[in-house]
Order: structure tokens, then C-alpha cells, then sequence
């Protein structure tokens, strides 16, 4: 089988989502780098031809195309893993699994946002959306106490899924955003022990404590 091509920056967000879940499950990427910043290579003609919103992650597998970073996960967790650590057929924790992807799709695009802002000079008012990231990270931190208490140590149950691997990032660079992770207790514990999985993996600028 043909190794899963990524079209990757190192520094985006999203395209270190996928390289975690890809490591987590032990499986090689062929990685294709792009000059996202500040080449803006995202947005060429070739790029747009595999994405036509100019964004990244892209992952190529053999004959598919996807271009939305949760579906990227969902698909290398279901697919190239026969194990299938990440995933559940529970039907509860699998909603509750998918509510979190969601959440962490579009809520804390928020978080995203505000990062490429402070760091890139990408147009954004930093403060508004600095604001919305502190709010769903409450959220977060307040479901990881509720969490604890029930005795259950990730976002859906007593084991990781790709939830908790897709919510990671946004937790762990908001200090590129003026984020104090002190204000954020559970969240510090929770990624203490999401760093401990095996295969677990780093990018540029994640710090290396919580």
C-alpha cells in the first residue's frame, strides 16, 4: 500500500493534528512540504486544485482527496489502524466522541484564529478572538473536572480517542497567544497524560511542560 501523502506545514495547526494521530497509530506519512508562510504556496494553482479554499492540511491516499482536517483524522484512524485505539463503535461515546471533533473544528477555530494573528500577522483582532479561545478552553478545562470526578481521564472516557488528540493542539500553543495555562488546571493534568501516549509526538514551539 502507498504511503498517505501529506501536504504539510510545520507550524499549522492543523497539519500537527494529523501528524499526531498518524504517529499515535504508528503510521509513516510521506510528508510534502509547503511554504505556507510567508510563501502563501497553500494558495497556488496546484494547491487549489487539490483544495479549492486554500487551506491545509491535504491528504492524498492513493486515489482519495481530503482537505477537511477532521475527516483526515477520522479516515487514518478507521482506515490504517487495525487496532483501532482512537476510534469506538460505541454509539454514546461515538456521539460524544463527534460532538468534541466538532468543537474542536469549529469552536476552537477561535484559538486557531487568534494564534495565526499573533504569530503571522495574519488580519484578525487578536483580543476578540484571544476571548473566544479563553471560553472554550473553560469549557474544556470545566468537562475535564467533571471528567476526573467520574473517574474517567479523557474527553470521552477512561481511554484516549481522537478526540482528545484533535483538542490537544489548541490547548497546548495557546501561550503563543498570551494564554496562561494556570488558569486552566484539569487541562495542565489531561495533557500530561495525553503526552505519555505512545507514539505521542511534538512540532515547533510546543513547550515542553503544562
Amino acid at each position: 500500500m502507498t504511503m498517505p501523502q501529506l501536504y504539510n506545514y510545520d507550524l499549522d495547526e492543523n497539519c500537527y493534528r494529523v501528524r499526531l494521530v498518524a504517529a499515535c497509530i504508528g503510521l509513516p506519512l510521506d510528508l510534502h512540504g509547503v511554504d505556507a508562510f510567508p510563501g502563501r504556496e497553500h494558495q497556488s494553482a496546484p494547491m487549489l486544485a487539490l483544495n479549492p479554499l486554500g487551506r491545509l492540511p491535504i491528504l492524498r491516499d492513493g486515489d482519495l482527496v481530503l482537505t477537511q482536517p477532521e475527516a483526515i483524522l477520522l479516515h487514518l484512524a478507521e482506515r490504517h489502524d487495525p487496532q483501532r485505539r482512537f476510534v469506538t463503535d460505541d454509539p454514546v461515546r461515538r456521539a460524544r466522541m463527534m460532538e468534541w471533533l466538532i468543537f474542536a473544528a469549529r469552536d476552537l477555530s477561535m484559538a486557531v484564529a487568534a494564534r495565526t494573528t499573533s504569530m503571522l500577522g495574519e488580519p484578525g483582532d487578536t483580543d476578540a478572538l484571544r476571548a473566544g479561545a479563553r471560553r472554550c478552553l473553560r469549557i474544556m478545562d470545566d468537562h475535564m473536572t467533571r471528567q476526573s470526578l467520574a473517574g474517567s481521564d479523557f474527553f470521552v472516557g477512561p481511554e484516549a480517542t481522537l478526540a482528545d488528540l484533535a483538542l490537544f493542539p489548541a490547548f497546548a500553543l495557546s501561550r503563543d497567544f498570551n494564554v496562561d495555562h494556570d488558569e486552566f488546571p484539569a487541562l495542565r493534568l489531561w495533557a500530561r497524560r495525553l503526552r505519555s501516549l505512545p507514539g505521542f509526538i511534538t512540532m515547533p514551539g510546543l513547550p515542553d511542560y503544562h
